[in-house]
């Protein structure tokens, strides 16, 4: 078949809005904290510059900062905002919670996208006995406070747990909350059904490593390749800590019968510097880690468990924050340094032609990072939505394979309405590109 110049312009056109397109949708679950316990930290206008040029659309800060929520109106990043643990109490009260919420956050939407509240953080970590009793009772007050602004459509309300609310989590399908903890889990499971909000957790695999280094394969803690393991109930092939981590989660809430709730990562990340005793706490592993949970972002993968969902992440941290307490990894998760130069290289810029890196290897030299830049780079379905379009175009028609390249490749299943929208114009690009082949 001969191409016209014209029918080859076409094309290529098509093809470049159809990456650009899909990338934009692939990178969608990808969000990444912004942490300001630094005494040098960049003005939020800057930090807004930084975060638009690494194209992430997504953060989550650790209060209500007047100043950021300012900064971030008609930006489009999403937000999630947090109320802090020691707030909890006050907040039960229903009165306090609809001042709270019209001083701290109608003022600010819509302009400012905040997207979700995280009443308190890791509130089971502690001893503090009056957190776990307040946390429920304040969250149904912060949404009753939503509803009555009529805001409740948009913005969701959850609690970030850490690993420690699970007293099994090996294999995943033996996942399981610890038992004291189930009769407050069960009611925060019930409001988290009931307001159709996800379950947020602080999973890393760095502290499990870290903690039994002789056991742990670091290849499997930090998404390289490996053999992994299978979960000898479900016969499900797990090759990365993290995935098992947030599968065991999901097997704990159905235990409690609440096995539909989705599971979000509201933190992972790798230290780049640590104590001496924290063993794996290297820049090198520090970048490897978050270069191949990137790359997986990239290409909306979901866990062994529920593969067609994809997985949501925040990426901790954006900076390295010296005011943190605990030991010298606690200020060493930062993408960057607090004047916003780079902590070490995660080296995405140049993901497209590089391989999974080992621990040993360091990281690409390159100095630009850009969340989104390779993913117009490495999408590797553009041959399969060529091969796959013409053969269904010829066989079924142009519609048709374009509908199955949608289905198999960008997991639409689960879009919203404008996500929709945008798929389908997806479709109709490849029908009219692949059409101009015919004349």
């Amino acid at each position: 078949m001969e191409l016209s110049l014209r029918s080859i312009f076409i094309l290529q056109c098509v093809l470049g809005i159809i990456l650009s397109l899909s990338g934009l949708l692939q990178v969608e679950s990808l969000g990444i904290n912004y942490g300001q316990l630094g005494d040098n930290l960049l003005p939020p206008e800057k930090v807004l510059q930084l975060l638009k040029s690494l194209r992430v659309t997504k953060t989550r800060i650790y209060d209500t900062n007047p100043d950021i929520l300012s900064a971030f109106a008609n930006s489009g990043v999403e937000l999630i905002v947090t109320v802090e643990n020691e707030k909890l109490g006050q907040l039960m009260d229903p009165q306090q919670a609809l001042q709270w919420v019209t001083s701290r956050i109608k003022p600010y939407v819509p302009a400012t996208k905040i997207t979700g509240i995280a009443v308190g953080n890791e509130v089971f970590t502690g001893s503090d006995m009056s957190l776990f009793d307040n946390l429920v009772p304040a969250m149904v007050s912060i949404q009753r406070a939503l509803t009555q602004l009529g805001l409740q459509q948009y913005i969701q309300v959850s609690t970030p747990s850490s690993l420690a609310v699970l007293a099994n989590s090996y294999p995943p399908s033996e996942g399981a909350f610890t038992p004291e903890l189930i009769p407050i889990m069960t009611q925060l499971l019930q409001f988290l059904s009931a307001t159709r909000s996800p379950f947020w957790i602080n999973a890393y695999p760095y502290f499990a490593y870290k903690d039994s280094p002789s056991k742990i394969s670091i290849d499997y803690a930090l998404f390289n390749p490996n053999s992994g393991m299978i979960d000898p109930h479900t016969n499900m092939h797990y090759d990365n800590m993290l995935y098992a981590q947030v599968d065991a989660v999901i097997f704990a809430m159905a235990r409690l019968g609440y096995g539909g709730i989705e599971v979000r990562v509201s933190e992972t990340g790798w230290p780049s510097k640590g104590d001496t005793d924290e063993v794996g706490a290297t820049p090198q592993n520090a970048a490897i880690y978050n270069r191949n949970l990137l790359k997986r972002q990239m290409i909306g993968e979901g866990t062994p468990l529920r593969p067609k969902m994809r997985l949501e992440v925040y990426l901790f941290a954006l900076f390295n924050e010296d005011q943190k307490p605990g030991p010298t990894s606690e200020r060493n998760y930062g993408l960057f340094q607090p004047d916003g130069t780079m902590a070490y290289n995660v080296g995405l810029s140049a993901m497209s032609t590089s391989t999974t890196t080992t621990p040993s290897t360091t990281p690409s030299s390159s100095s630009s990072i850009s969340l989104t830049s390779m993913a117009n780079k490495s999408i590797s379905c553009t041959p399969f939505i060529w091969e796959k379009s013409m053969l269904y175009y010829f066989k079924l028609s142009a519609f048709a394979g374009a509908l199955q390249i949608q289905s198999e490749y960008m997991h639409v299943e689960r879009m919203d309405h404008h996500k929709r929208l945008l798929s389908w114009f997806c479709v109709c690009l490849v029908t009219m590109g692949i059409g101009t082949l015919s004349y």
